[in-house]
């Protein structure tokens, strides 16, 4: 079995890239730190670092552990946060998993609420695809997931929340389709497009085009929406995305138009079934679920 202490070792060493600067980081003796290194690659039964004259560098295998290094020493700071609650006050960490979308401004107002009152809770938000926030929340990592119409799978609780979001297509103000108030999926067929990569959503939205009897022509895909303004921005495409993630007013260069027939998407919160949530968690919940049902 691995300790912990040998991980946290191993990240210095994978950031510092030098045994003797993470030996001096840790604290401890660069050839007792260089000892541990090694005794970690007998145990694994893998060599994990390149040890280079200038620097040291990191194997497939090391980059491979460098990662669930991360994600263990997170969960179990997460763990003994939890531990470390207050019995008499509420503190202590939560983790949330958020796309990109508007709606989130509804629950960082609730957060805001719970932080004047309980200024010992911290929020910690993970922001990206669908895929990759399921992926930290099967593993432990995150206690919620804010998603837009994720895939509905019997390993979670989920809930519709009272808030959507309109889709559409950013493009350049130059574009001609620009000239118009919304965009149909037939007059999108020839263009180049930019994709979310999320696969609940790429697999709905090529839906709409198969209804109209074009294929789409995908030039690339994004998962955050601030590399597909940019590649919108240099002409590579036209993005589908939703409304309101670039503020395109003034002088900026894009500009975003709905489609039509309208398409909006349902934000659900998920999380994982028999989860025990921490007292700051639950706190969070029972706040969200009642300024929701308010709307």
């Amino acid at each position: 079995m691995i300790e912990t202490r040998l991980l946290q070792y191993f990240l210095a060493v994978a950031e510092e890239q030098s045994i003797t600067k993470a030996a001096e980081y840790l604290h401890i003796t660069q050839p007792t730190l260089s000892k541990q290194m090694m005794d970690l690659e007998e145990l694994l039964g893998k060599q994990l670092l390149v040890r280079g004259k200038k620097k040291i560098t990191l194997t497939e295998e090391g980059t491979f552990l460098r990662g669930r290094a991360r994600e263990i020493i997170s969960l179990m700071d997460k763990t003994e946060s939890a531990f470390r609650e207050n019995e008499q006050s509420i503190s202590g960490d939560i983790y949330i998993g958020c796309g990109e979308h508007r709606s989130s401004f509804s629950i960082m107002q609730i957060i805001r609420s719970i932080q004047e009152e309980y200024p010992d809770i911290h929020f910690h938000f993970f922001s990206s695809n669908a895929d990759a926030i399921i992926e930290r929340l099967d593993k432990g990592l995150l206690d919620m997931g804010f998603l837009l119409e994720p895939e509905i799978s019997p390993r979670y609780d989920y809930r519709k929340l009272p808030l959507h979001e309109t889709w559409g297509i950013l493009m350049r103000k130059d574009s001609p389709l620009a000239n118009k108030e919304n965009i149909s999926f037939a007059e999108l067929a020839d263009l180049p497009l930019v994709m979310p990569s999320q696969t609940s959503n790429n697999n709905r939205l090529t839906t709409y085009f198969t209804d109209v009897q074009r294929k789409p022509y995908i030039v690339s895909t994004y998962n955050l929406i601030y590399n597909a303004g940019l590649m919108v921005e240099a002409g590579i495409g036209y993005a589908l995305c939703i409304d309101e993630l670039i503020n395109t007013a003034g002088d900026h260069p894009l500009t975003f138009r709905p489609l039509s027939p309208l398409l909006q998407s349902d934000v659900f919160l998920f999380t994982k079934k028999y989860q025990v949530f921490s007292k700051a968690a639950k706190l969070f919940l029972s706040r969200l679920e009642t300024s929701l049902d308010n709307l």
